[in-house]
């Protein structure tokens, strides 16, 4: 019997053209996340599942679909899915590492330089007609070059970041739970160091991290507190790594300087305390968003699927 896939939401066509035609495919056309009953009951019967980061992958889902064999998700994280309740049922999980690794860390830097020099203010306030004339002190920044920048978790693209903090001739500080190798840390010219030193001595501060229950409100009030005044927060990782309400109080009491944030705790809600700030810099979860990545990412995710489904290893399994 031929296998079948659900595809949970919009995929570009060049991915698409893929999936071979003996095998079936009932796809969700839209954006918009599925309710959970409608998820299972489309994934009845289906031997495949396509997803992205928006939809819930539980146990419960996979007891309602007992013939599955592979979930791919279009995104290089995976707390959207239960990967132990995956396991035990024999369901293999992907996802889509390494081809957004540059783009997303691209990003980090964008939200950094942006939220440092006051980009987006600098915009409103040149649209908005006040400018009429040069100003000594108008909208000063906070420099990059030279500075210590702290990098939370160095895998793929925290050390894509800190490759590009040489250019910036900055001094790196990171901390994971795998310390590099000794030749990574040359190459990168970054030092290992425990989470109280990093933010204590860093002046930009990058998260990179898995969300984990461990890392769930990483930084918190204590953790903000340690930072310099003067420094800024960067979130191009998830949004729960942050307290967002601890942040809030940090940006209006001035415990630090600015925030640069793509991700968020309850996405696409953004905390209202938030919205009204000018020291922190806001997207809607973009990092990767660029034409060229997001086409690998699915095409990527296509290809672990048929991968599985024709009984060979996974090309980036979880």
């Amino acid at each position: 019997m031929p296998n079948s896939i659900f595809i949970s939401n919009v995929l570009p066509e060049q991915a698409l053209r893929l999936i071979p035609s003996e095998i079936s495919v009932e796809f969700n056309d839209s954006d918009q996340p599925l309710p959970k009953a409608e998820l299972i009951r489309r994934l009845k019967g289906k031997d495949g599942l396509i997803c992205h980061i928006i939809s819930t992958v539980d146990e419960e889902v996979f007891a309602a679909a007992p013939g599955l064999k592979v979930v791919s998700n279009v995104a290089v994280g995976f707390n959207n899915i239960d990967v132990v309740a995956a396991r035990r049922r024999g369901v293999v999980v992907t996802n889509t590492p390494d081809v957004l690794t540059e783009t997303t860390a691209d990003f980090a830097w964008a939200l950094l330089i942006a939220a440092a020099r006051r980009v987006v203010e600098a915009d409103q306030f040149a649209r908005s007609g006040q400018w009429t004339r040069w100003q000594w002190d108008l909208l000063w920044g906070n420099d990059v070059h030279g500075k210590t920048l702290g990098i939370i978790g160095f895998g793929r693209i925290g050390r894509a970041v800190a490759r590009r903090a040489l250019g910036f001739g900055m001094r790196v500080l990171y901390h994971d739970a795998v310390r590099a190798d000794a030749g990574t840390e040359q190459e990168l010219n970054a030092s290992y160091t425990e989470p109280e030193v990093l933010l204590r001595e860093s002046d930009f501060v990058s998260l990179h991290t898995l969300y984990i229950p461990e890392t769930r409100h990483l930084i918190n009030e204590r953790n903000l507190r340690l930072m310099k005044r003067t420094a800024i927060l960067v979130n191009a990782a998830r949004g729960p790594i942050v307290d967002e309400a601890a942040l809030v109080r940090a940006l209006t009491e001035g415990w630090i300087a600015g925030a640069g944030l793509d991700v968020f705790e309850d996405e696409p809600k953004i905390h209202p305390g938030l919205l009204g700030l000018k020291n922190v810099t806001l997207a809607p979860h973009i990092a990767s968003a660029s034409l060229d990545t997001r086409l690998a990412m699915a095409t990527l995710a296509v290809r672990n699927c048929l991968a599985v489904l024709d009984g060979k290893p996974a090309i980036t399994a979880v």
